[in-house]
């Protein structure tokens, strides 16, 4: 007897959704499972210790307090990364004195004047506050550029002065321009009442003055003049030599690329760099050093610190 034919209709149905060997669902969401692609393992990063971290620009923090600094305000930082080697009383602020004249430099320079105009000293241009002597007498004549050079090298206050002297709008101008490019600058702890810093009262911080150095290294100028161990002028019709104020520029073991010295009774002697160690740009600031050679003495025991603490010296790029 044959199947009623509702349920001949129903097997029919059911053979064409299905078909032959049709795949159950179960094995269908194996299939599928199987098809994904497993995520690779990333195992966690490990931490790196503060001390290792500092070793791996080239000297460690804890090491700081065995250098014996005879400055009593320091700054090391890396110029490239920001990170800060080694400090001490890094915001102190304390007078600066002739580290100033970077910021006179710069301030010159952004006039864009005649490198080439012959400018004069002058009475105005005498120091009457410390009393400091001068081979640029009344009436020295010298082209901007060369009392530029002289002010940067050999830290010549009356070139320093007769440039803000003959800066649009005259001195008051100048000191004007200085501190309105501190601000831009972000110096929060500096301040300019002289172009020369023969004045206690030009003032700044290490923190604030590695800004300092940084924005000055974009001169060329600055980076030449400052750097230049020694030099010869005419003056007064008689050829003069003059030399750089810091020794080590002409040393064989430094590499350096921007210097300046300074010196009054109420700031020590201070000293500010962009040097390479370590294959590495590298911002030193020492202030208010009181021995003769102490800020020379602070600088190569940074050095030697910072060469043996380096994990390896990295290839030339």
């Amino acid at each position: 007897m044959g199947l009623p034919m509702k349920n001949l209709l129903m097997i029919l149905l059911a053979g064409a959704v299905f078909g032959v060997g049709a795949m159950p669902t179960d094995a269908l969401a194996a299939t599928k499972k199987k098809s994904v692609t497993p995520k690779k393992h990333t195992p966690p990063r490990a931490k790196v210790p503060p001390k290792a971290r500092a070793a791996q620009h080239g000297a460690t923090m804890d090491d700081a307090h065995q250098l014996a600094l005879q400055s009593s305000a320091v700054l090391v930082q890396d110029q490239a990364t920001g990170t800060v080697l080694l400090e001490k009383n890094p915001n102190a602020v304390l007078p600066i004195a002739s580290i100033t004249k970077l910021m006179t430099a710069m301030v010159a320079l952004d006039a864009r004047p005649d490198l080439n105009e012959t400018l004069t000293i002058s009475d105005e241009d005498v120091d009457n506050l410390k009393g400091t002597r001068s081979r640029l007498k009344v009436g020295t004549q010298l082209s901007r550029e060369e009392m530029l050079r002289l002010a940067l090298m050999s830290s010549e206050n009356r070139a320093a002065a007769a440039l803000s002297r003959h800066y649009p709008g005259g001195r008051d101008a100048f000191i004007a321009a200085m501190n309105q490019k501190s601000q831009a600058l972000g110096l929060s702890d500096t301040r300019f009442q002289d172009p020369t810093g023969l004045t206690a009262a030009n003032v700044s911080s290490p923190r604030d003055l590695a800004k300092m150095v940084d924005a000055a290294h974009r001169y060329p100028l600055i980076r030449e003049f400052s750097t230049t161990s020694e030099g010869e002028f005419s003056i007064a019709g008689r050829a003069q030599q003059f030399r750089n104020t810091n020794t080590l520029v002409k040393s064989p073991t430094w590499e350096i690329g921007l210097s300046k010295t300074g010196y009054i009774s109420e700031a020590g002697k201070c000293l500010v760099m962009q040097a390479w160690l370590n294959n590495k740009p590298t911002i030193i600031v020492l202030l208010d050093s009181w021995g003769k050679m102490t800020r020379i003495g602070d600088a190569n025991r940074i050095k030697r610190w910072v060469e043996s603490a380096s994990l390896g010296r990295p290839a030339a790029g």
